[in-house]
């Protein structure tokens, strides 16, 4: 943990709420100096607003199907208007982040971006948010030739729009290859090398449910500058290995609206439509890996199905589904 710098950052709150308002009406922007967990102060305040501090707080998709079996209620009664207004919420310094499966996010003042954004979500299907998410923030932070459209990138000290559209040298060329990777199904990486490269972010999507709503809280925390970590066995990768100039409000300032609107887009149509996308950040696609599932601990990945299941070849073809096995790059070179 480092320690809080002296003098605040600038983040352009007003810059941002402006640009994002007219997608989500009611929105608030919020900046913390220091908060133990983005994410766990937007579900304590839905969990008040609903008036059930003891709702259960589930990840994607496990809510309804516990609701299925009735094993909880989801529409506690009660609910005002104002429970589900939609915030985005930032912390400059992160002292209790949380990762996937309980695992702790180190986040250094000034070094990291950490945010989380609530909003009312009801999709079909809940399947594939983490990789919709995880796309989203790849291509707004390296947009590639024949990719989503760079969006206008809000700056953090005017509200001019800047129009950049990728951090660091970017190529025109047509056959550009990703600098972001995607690790399935929560992390973002930079890419070294087909199959091999270096944590640079990880999402964390929780829901809970207020009234007949159910809010979404999506968490996310980027590496902006380096800083000392250790313990992550495939290294430390931040954002100034892309821009030597990044800071953390501009990478927030590049990723907000396109957030926003994978969102509202997975909203109404699932994750199918994004599975070529992801098929070209897929960190995965083709290695050997290993997972947590002892009837199926190795094999190799295939990329993912349209409900963004980790599809792996290992006697048959077999679909994963996030949250019930880690995987891991097993060492050693890729496939030839």
């Amino acid at each position: 943990m480092g320690a809080e710098p002296a003098q605040h950052l600038n983040w352009g709150a007003e810059a941002l709420w402006q640009a994002l308002l007219p997608l989500l009406p009611g929105l608030s922007v919020e900046v913390l100096a220091r908060a133990d967990s983005t994410n766990t102060r937007l579900i304590e305040r839905a969990r008040a607003s609903a008036g059930a501090p003891e709702a259960p707080v589930t990840r994607p998709g496990e809510l309804d199907a516990r609701a299925a079996r009735g094993g909880v209620e989801v529409t506690p009664h009660g609910r005002r208007h104002v429970d589900v207004q939609p915030c985005l919420l930032v912390a400059e310094h992160q002292t209790q982040g949380r990762g996937r499966q309980g695992r702790d996010w180190v986040a250094s003042a000034g070094a990291s971006l950490t945010f989380s954004l609530a909003l009312p979500l009801a999709p079909a299907d809940w399947s594939g948010l983490s990789l919709a998410v995880g796309l989203a923030l790849a291509e707004a932070l390296d947009p590639l030739p024949g990719g989503a459209a760079a969006l206008p990138r809000i700056g953090p000290s005017s509200s001019a729009p800047d129009a950049s559209p990728r951090i660091g040298p970017s190529s025109s060329a047509p056959d550009a290859s990703p600098r972001i990777g995607l690790k399935w199904p929560n992390d973002l990486w930079r890419l070294d090398a087909p199959g091999r490269g270096r944590k640079l972010g990880g999402i964390l999507i929780e829901t809970v449910s207020v009234g007949q709503r159910r809010m979404c809280v999506v968490g996310v925390g980027l590496n902006v500058l380096p800083q000392p970590v250790s313990g992550l066995a495939n290294g430390y990768a931040c954002l100034q290995e892309l821009d030597p100039a990044v800071t953390a409000p501009a990478a927030l300032a590049r990723v907000a609206e396109p957030l926003v609107r994978a969102l509202q887009r997975f909203e109404r149509e699932g994750f199918a439509p994004l599975v070529a996308a992801y098929a070209r950040r897929d960190l995965l696609l083709g290695q050997a890996v290993s997972t947590t599932l002892p009837a199926l601990p190795d094999g190799v990945a295939e990329g993912v199905d349209e409900r963004g299941a980790l599809r792996l070849r290992r006697d048959g073809l077999h679909q994963l589904v996030s949250g019930e096995v880690s995987v891991r790059l097993q060492p050693g070179p890729g496939p030839a």
